[in-house]
């Protein structure tokens, strides 16, 4: 196992890593909508942040030599399962692929620091 880190997302919030690197795999912890730069949510709406999230995941892919395009496997946690579509609309275009990744969605949940929205990822290296 290898720690993967980068200072373009934001560190870490509690005792994790951004990522792991393992077997073949990169595991990117759950990402908030925080922008690097502030140490803020990115916005308001759970699109915005859904966005910011969605580029926190491509560095810290980037930083491990993997890439966005790689991503096997993703999980989108929400605050509010009325924001799916606006969140879905953002993933969307992110992954422009032909074979998209598998993903689970589900909404109901307290995430830290008051945001709409989380989203974690598995990738090849």
């Amino acid at each position: 196992m290898r720690e993967v880190a980068t200072a373009y997302a934001p560190a870490a919030l509690g005792a994790y890593s951004q990522a792991v690197k393992a077997n073949g795999f990169v595991f990117v912890s759950g990402q908030l909508g925080i922008d690097p730069k502030t140490g803020e949510l990115a916005g308001p709406t759970a699109g915005e942040q859904a966005a910011q999230a969605l580029r926190n995941v491509k560095c810290i892919l980037d930083a491990a030599g993997s890439g966005i395009e790689k991503v096997v496997r993703a999980t989108i946690y929400m605050k509010n399962v009325e924001d799916f579509h606006e969140i879905d609309a953002r993933y969307a275009g992110v992954f422009l692929g032909s074979v998209k990744p598998a993903r689970v969605a589900f909404g109901g949940n307290d995430i830290p620091k008051g945001a709409l929205v989380e989203i974690d990822a598995i990738a090849v290296e």
